[in-house]
Order: C-alpha cells, then sequence, then structure tokens
C-alpha cells in the first residue's frame, strides 16, 4: 500500500499502474469481482446476474474515484444506477448487498470526488448570490416603506389644502412661516 486510502493497481488489471486508486474503490472491484465469478458459476447458463454485478462494480469504481462516465457522479443510489446502465430497482430490490457496500465505502472515503468539489464551489457562490440578493430585495422593501410614507403625508397635506379652499375652489398657498 501506498497510503492509507490507496493502493497502486495490480498491472496485470490493465489499468495505469502509476496512478494511485482509492482504497475504497480497490475494494468494489475484489468484490465484485469474487460476486461476479460466483455468480457465473452458480448459473452458468445465464450471465445477466454476472455482467449485471460487473457493471455495478464498475460504476461503484469509476464514482468513487471521481470519473463518471454516464451520471452526475454524485455518491447515490441514483447516479450508480445510471452509472451502471440499469435501473435503479436492481440495487434497491436484487442487488442490495451491492447497494450497502457502495454506501459503506461511501462513507469511508474521506475525501470527496472530484465533481463534489465543483458542485460545493458552484454552491457556495450560489449562496453568496442568494445573499446578496436578499440584501438588495431588504433594502428595496425599507425604500418603498419610506416612499409609501412620503405619499401618505402628501395625500393628508393635499387633503388639508383642498379642505382649507374657499367656495370657489382655489387654494391660496401661504408663505412659509418665519418669512
Amino acid at each position: 500500500m501506498t497510503g492509507a486510502h490507496e493502493i497502486t493497481p495490480d498491472p496485470a488489471s490493465g489499468q495505469d499502474a502509476s496512478a494511485p486508486v482509492p482504497m475504497a474503490a480497490a475494494i468494489a472491484q475484489t468484490v465484485g469481482a469474487v460476486l461476479a465469478q460466483s455468480a457465473a458459476l452458480t448459473a452458468p447458463s445465464t450471465t445477466v446476474d454476472a455482467d449485471e454485478i460487473r457493471a455495478i462494480t464498475d460504476a461503484m469504481i469509476r464514482l468513487l474515484i471521481g470519473v463518471p462516465c454516464r451520471s452526475d457522479g454524485q455518491l447515490t443510489v441514483k447516479s450508480l444506477a445510471a452509472e451502471a446502465g440499469l435501473r435503479r430497482n436492481k440495487l434497491t430490490h436484487k442487488h442490495t448487498g451491492l447497494r450497502d457496500l457502495f454506501y459503506a465505502l461511501v462513507r469511508a472515503q474521506d475525501v470527496r470526488p472530484k465533481i463534489a468539489d465543483s458542485l460545493k464551489a458552484d454552491n457556495d457562490t450560489l449562496r453568496k448570490q442568494v445573499s446578496r440578493l436578499r440584501a438588495d430585495r431588504d433594502a428595496q422593501a425599507a425604500q418603498t416603506a419610506q416612499l409609501v410614507r412620503v405619499i401618505q403625508v402628501l395625500e393628508l397635506e393635499n387633503l388639508q389644502l383642498r379642505e382649507s379652499a374657499d367656495s370657489t375652489g382655489v387654494i391660496r398657498v401661504l408663505a412659509p412661516r418665519g418669512h
């Protein structure tokens, strides 16, 4: 092992030997290979289960190392099913052990996939934008309230002027007091 959570892949596996693989992906690869071989041996006439198991474990590996091909890259059963090219019910009803393994490996991982980093950055940007928009909204609400008060005062003054008008309806403006 090269680190606590990474291993160097076996050159016979066809993977780039210089790139470390997260331990969770290596576990998924090993468990998937064993389960696929077991499924192939117990029902040699049908390879559907073995193919599904291989597809699911390959999808787990891609998601765990952060390089999704067919999904959004999130570490969820929905993304795992999409990445494997299967319906979600295959994971929730048929291959529940693989689903549970996936969730356990996700929880055991102490790093986020690359897609999660960009999603977090997007989320932070959107949170700042929402905060700025809320402040703008609050400032506009205060300004609107102030304008409403000004209009009310002007309406009252207008009403007082009309009431003070003589019978001809002529309003005489008096000079301001103190002049």
